[in-house]
Parts: C-alpha cells; sequence; structure tokens
C-alpha cells in the first residue's frame, strides 16, 4: 500500500501543504493521514463478518458512502473522495476524479476530509474537564433532532431478538476462551447472561414498536466535537457527530436509546459518568421515551461485553498492537456489564 507515498510532501500538493509536518494514525481498517487543515484516509484491504473492504470497487463503494453518511451530522466535514494511482512516475493523487472518464483507473480511493481541532473533540473535553451542562445541552438537541428526523428502519421482532442474540452469543463465545484467564471465568458470563436475558423481552418491543432508526451505529464522545462557548455560533453544524458506520446498514440499524447507552458508557469510561447520563435524559425527554431506565441498562451490558469482546480481539490481530492495553480494558466492559445490571462484583 502506498502509505510512504502519503506520508511524503508530494501527496499534499494539491492542497497547498507540501511543507506541513504529516501526522499517520493507523486502526485496524484505516490509515488515517493528517496534514495541516486536511486528511485523507486510506481503507485497509480487509475482510470481517460484517464488513469487506477486499476489493478497489468495495473500497470506493465504502469511501462514497462515508461521504454521503457523514453530512448528516457533520455537514462539510467529509469534502468527497479522492482517487490514486499508480502511474510510471509514481503514485499520483486525483483530488477531483471523475470515475466515468478516467484515462487510468484508480487503484485505491480514499476520503477527504477537513482537520478538526483534536482540542474540540469531546473526549479531550471531557479529560481535560471543560465539558459540562452547556455542550450536554447542544449535543443532546443536536442527537434527538437527528434521530427524530432520519428514517425509520422496519425490522420486524422476530429479526431483531435474533440479531441480539447473536452478536451476545458471538460475544460470549470469545469471553469464555480460557486463553484469557477472566477472573471468574465461565461462572461469571453465565451469571451475567441470566440477568440479561429477561431484558431482551423490552427491546424486542421497541423493535415492534418502530424504534429502529437508520443511525450513526458507533456513537463515542471522540467522535463529537462541541466548540467552546466563546465561539461564534453558525446553527446546526456547531455540533459536528463524525466517523458513522458506513459499511454495514444493519449495524447502523439502531435504537436510540442503544446509542445512548453506548455513549453514556464511553463517558462512564472517561471518567464523566454524569456528563453521559445528561445527555441521555435530555434526548430521552426530547424523544418522548418513557421506558428508558430499563432499557438503558439491557442495552448497556450488551454494548459493554461486545466492547470488551473487540478489546480481546485486538490479541488475536498479526502483529499486536498495544497488547498491554486490551485485557485490563476487557475486564473494565465485563465489570460495567455487571454494574449495570445490578451485580454484586
Amino acid at each position: 500500500m502506498p502509505i510512504a507515498f502519503l506520508q511524503s510532501p508530494d501527496a499534499w500538493r494539491a492542497w497547498h501543504l507540501q511543507g506541513e509536518p504529516v501526522e499517520t494514525v493507523q486502526t485496524r481498517r484505516s490509515w488515517v493521514f493528517l496534514c495541516g487543515d486536511r486528511v485523507l484516509k486510506l481503507k485497509k484491504p480487509v475482510r470481517e463478518r460484517m464488513l469487506d473492504f477486499s476489493t478497489p470497487a468495495l473500497r470506493e463503494q465504502a469511501c462514497r458512502e462515508e461521504v454521503r453518511l457523514n453530512g448528516r451530522l457533520a455537514p462539510g466535514v467529509c469534502l468527497g473522495v479522492v482517487a490514486l494511482r499508480k502511474a510510471p512516475g509514481g503514485w499520483q493523487l486525483d483530488p477531483a476524479p471523475d470515475r466515468h472518464t478516467a484515462d487510468v483507473p484508480a487503484d485505491e480511493w480514499l476520503v477527504l476530509m477537513r482537520r478538526l481541532p483534536a482540542e474540540h473533540l469531546l473526549d479531550r473535553r471531557l479529560a481535560s474537564g471543560q465539558a459540562g451542562a452547556r455542550e450536554a445541552r447542544l449535543v443532546a438537541d443536536r442527537l434527538s433532532t437527528f434521530w427524530r428526523t432520519v428514517p425509520q428502519v422496519p425490522l420486524s421482532a422476530p429479526d431483531y431478538l435474533h440479531r441480539l442474540r447473536d452478536e451476545l452469543a458471538i460475544s460470549l463465545a470469545l469471553l469464555r476462551q480460557s486463553r484469557w484467564a477472566l477472573p471468574g471465568g465461565r461462572r461469571r458470563l453465565r451469571r451475567l447472561l441470566r440477568a440479561l436475558r429477561p431484558g431482551l423481552t423490552r427491546l424486542v418491543q421497541r423493535a415492534q414498536n418502530g424504534r429502529i432508526v437508520d443511525g450513526h451505529g458507533d456513537l463515542r464522545p471522540e467522535h463529537v466535537c462541541v466548540p467552546p462557548s466563546r465561539m461564534p455560533r453558525t446553527g446546526a453544524d456547531d455540533v459536528l457527530v463524525i466517523d458513522a458506520l458506513e459499511f454495514s446498514p444493519a449495524l447502523r440499524a439502531v435504537d436510540p436509546l442503544d446509542e445512548l447507552a453506548y455513549f453514556a458508557l464511553e463517558c462512564r469510561r472517561l471518567g464523566a459518568p454524569r456528563y453521559g447520563l445528561r445527555v441521555a435524559v435530555r434526548c430521552m425527554r426530547a424523544l418522548g421515551d418513557r421506558q428508558a431506565a430499563a432499557v438503558l441498562r439491557t442495552y448497556t451490558a450488551l454494548r459493554a461485553l461486545l466492547r470488551a469482546r473487540l478489546a480481546l480481539a485486538h490479541l488475536l490481530d498479526t502483529p499486536v498492537r498495544d497488547a498491554w492495553r486490551w485485557r485490563p480494558l476487557a475486564l473494565w466492559y465485563l465489570e460495567a456489564a455487571e454494574a449495570a445490571l445490578g451485580l454484586p462484583r
């Protein structure tokens, strides 16, 4: 993959940024390059259970879908797709590709984005103690307006129950593996499963009542940008929510309370549990949702088990990055699932 080229000044000539340093961030599914006020995101050729980026055509489709979806909650952040071609003289970026008339087909596709100030991202603001009631109101109002206006996803109760059980079974199967040496082991997971089962009925009823929408899919504080109060207000794009889940419409078909449970869980992990609950309460009032407390507890436990599974799955990667991090993180999520269900430690 053309990593060295994208880290070089030549890649940034179209935006007159040749003299700026390039920062590189690697995730499980992407390479992200940051230079000046621009960002380029290159998807890795990976294939997983719910994701397929294995061909350039599939990566192009995912790039275009990412631009479309992020226009809903982060207008003006995703600026378009960029074609990357291997020419006789080396790699070349086309910042305004026309895929129907290009003489040379693209070898790769990237998403071009506007770079957001890191200090405005909510995880940073929470860590520094700069996020309070004002930010919570802005975030809640942005999210509740979004969930009220996006299309509902018609999902039958049996289909939703199957999806919930399937994800739970996959999480428990990985967590049960003896290689992790999790305290309490299988007995601990059996107790969690017993406590979870009654709540699944409430979640299925919500699907029957049309509560499933085409949502964000990955609502975390690090994906929320909230400008400081001293900045001039500009309207609907004051709060920007980036990185909507582009690769799976099924995973993006969510209950808003599921997204709120995940958001509040991640706020708690960052040491700001009251903030997440404040956003959740304001959103639920705006949505007219009266089932909130019990439903939130069940969704929180399901999300925590999923995050525990994903944390441990990093230890199965080749090579493993940040190996020290994943087991303690998985243990934190397991404890969060137990706390959500009122189980003693």
